[in-house]
C-alpha cells in the first residue's frame, strides 16, 4: 500500500512534521510519496531519513517540485 501527501507550498520544517505524523500511521514498509516546493526540503527530508528508520527510496525534482518517495521503517 502506498500514500500520497502534497506540502507544496509550506516552507520547512512543515514538510517533514506532516511526513513524521503520516508514517506513524502506517505500517513498516509502507511506501509514502512527498511533493514540497520548499528547496530547504531536500536537507531536510535527507536528515529526516539519516536520522530514523525511514528510508529514502528515491528523490527527484522537476520544475520546483521535490518529489521524496519514503519507505516506512520499524
Amino acid at each position: 500500500m502506498s500514500e500520497f501527501l502534497d506540502t507544496k507550498g509550506l516552507a520547512c520544517p512543515l514538510p517533514v512534521l506532516k511526513t513524521r505524523r503520516m508514517l506513524r500511521n502506517m505500517a513498516e514498509g509502507e511506501i509514502l510519496t512527498v511533493e514540497a516546493t520548499d528547496p530547504a526540503s531536500v536537507i531536510d527530508f535527507t536528515h529526516f531519513c539519516n536520522t530514523t528508520e525511514n528510508e529514502m527510496v528515491e528523490h527527484t525534482e522537476a520544475d520546483g517540485v521535490f518529489t521524496y518517495v519514503i519507505r516506512r521503517g520499524a
